[in-house]
C-alpha cells in the first residue's frame, strides 16, 4: 500500500485582470504600461502610467476624419465601448484636443490630426477623461 499524496496547496487568488485583449496593456497597479499613440498620426496622448484601466460602457460617434466632411448617412451612429483608460488630470494629456460641447460631453480628439473621437469626457465630473483603448494604438 502505497503512502497517499498530499493534498495539493491552494494557489492564492489572482487580481481581477483586464480583459483577454487588454491585459498586456496593464501593470499589477492597473495603470497602462505602454504610451497611448493616435491610431492615426501615432502622435502621443499619453505617457506610461499616466492613467488606470477602467471599466464603463461609454456610448462614442463613429470615428471620423476632420478631412471627410461628407457624413452620408453615418451621423448619429456610434460604438458602444467598455474598455478605456482613466486620466483624472486633464494636464497628464501629452497631446489631447477637445471638441465643443454636445449638451454635457466633450469629445477626445487627437490634437495633431483631429481623428477621433478616441474619448469622452462629461462636464459634470470635472476629473474624469476617459480614452477608449479600441481608439487608441499603445508603444
Amino acid at each position: 500500500m502505497e503512502p497517499s499524496a498530499a493534498p495539493p496547496t491552494p494557489s492564492p487568488p489572482e487580481p481581477p485582470a483586464a480583459a483577454p485583449g487588454s491585459a498586456e496593456l496593464v501593470c499589477a497597479q492597473g495603470r497602462n504600461l505602454k504610451a497611448v499613440l493616435c491610431q492615426r498620426c501615432g502622435s502621443r496622448v499619453l505617457l506610461p502610467g499616466a492613467a488606470t484601466f477602467a471599466h464603463r460602457e461609454l456610448l462614442l460617434p463613429a470615428m471620423r476624419k476632420k478631412a471627410t466632411a461628407s457624413g452620408g448617412g453615418e451621423a448619429g451612429h456610434g460604438e458602444l465601448l467598455r474598455e478605456h483608460w482613466l486620466v483624472h488630470d486633464m494636464f497628464s494629456f501629452e497631446n489631447v484636443g477637445f471638441t465643443r460641447d454636445v449638451g454635457n460631453i466633450k469629445f477626445l480628439v487627437c490634437a495633431d490630426c483631429e481623428a477621433g473621437p478616441i474619448g469622452w469626457h462629461c462636464l459634470d465630473d470635472k476629473d474624469s477623461f476617459y480614452v477608449a483603448l479600441e481608439r487608441v494604438a499603445h508603444e
